[in-house]
């Protein structure tokens, strides 16, 4: 199973980083939590990477769906949106919400995962658009 969708993007990072946020706005998405690997890992071990950021993407109806049909989905929740440097641009990648369906095996959240999927695939192609 592949568990996410990615795309390059020859880009400045920040300017990336910006379409990533307005695409999932624009699909009824919320950034609600945001981790720094960069800085992390600068501040905690002294090492250097690639700026990378890990964006925690919350469509509140949908959270509510799933918790609705699996109380310990929150284990799984927001979906997870990296946006990160690399040699040959910016890649942003974006988790497979079908990955619920498998981890749980709970059949009720395929028609939510399925709907979500179709939300970040049109943010991926707003991205490409941009």
């Amino acid at each position: 199973m592949i568990y996410g969708i990615s795309a390059t993007f020859a880009r400045p990072f920040d300017e990336v980083l910006d379409d990533v946020r307005q695409a999932l706005a624009g699909q009824g998405f919320g950034v609600v939590s945001e981790v720094d690997m960069q800085a992390t890992l600068r501040a905690k071990l002294g090492v250097e990477i690639d700026p990378q950021l890990i964006l925690g993407a919350c469509n509140p109806s949908f959270a509510r769906r799933a918790l609705e049909a699996e109380p310990s989905i929150g284990l799984l929740l927001p979906c997870n949106v990296v946006v990160r440097g690399t040699p040959d641009g910016v890649v942003v990648e974006m988790i497979n919400p079908q990955t619920l369906v498998q981890l749980t095996g709970n059949a009720q959240l395929q028609e939510i995962s399925a709907e979500l999927m179709e939300r970040l695939q049109s943010a991926m192609a707003t991205l490409r658009g941009a």
